[in-house]
């Protein structure tokens, strides 16, 4: 059902002066769960940018340590990231009177093992 008219002005300044609030609008984005989300996976990306410059800098000056240490770094910061953008898609995460909350995931419907057990009975009787 659309709003009437004045319905229609009530709701659009009531936007406006939402907008103009710098108070409400932290308050909206320090809620949000996405938010963080994306300023983990923005970290995980600079240190991951580090990782690969001590792994440049472990191989121009020879230092096979310092060059592992790059590497254990670049791949720390690629599971953070991964991790980050997980809990930045996921379905389940809403945004509740200020804080992030977690719906209870429903278990899966079983894991490799159990439809290979499935897979298993479930065979022709013929081919034993």
């Amino acid at each position: 059902m659309p709003l009437s008219e004045h319905e229609q002005r009530l709701f659009d300044q009531i936007e406006r002066s939402l907008a103009e609030d710098p108070k409400f609008a932290s308050a909206v984005r320090n809620s949000d769960p996405r938010f963080h989300a994306r300023r983990r996976l923005v970290v995980a990306v600079l240190v991951g940018v580090l990782g690969l410059a001590l792994v440049v800098y472990g191989t121009v000056s020879k230092s096979t340590p310092l060059g592992v240490a790059g590497f254990v770094v670049m791949l720390a910061a690629a599971a953070f990231g991964v991790q980050s953008r997980r809990k930045g898609q996921a379905p389940d995460l809403h945004a509740v009177g200020g804080t992030a909350t977690r719906r209870t995931r429903q278990p899966r419907r079983g894991g490799f093992l159990d439809r290979l057990e499935d897979r298993w009975r479930q065979r022709p009787e013929g081919h034993r």
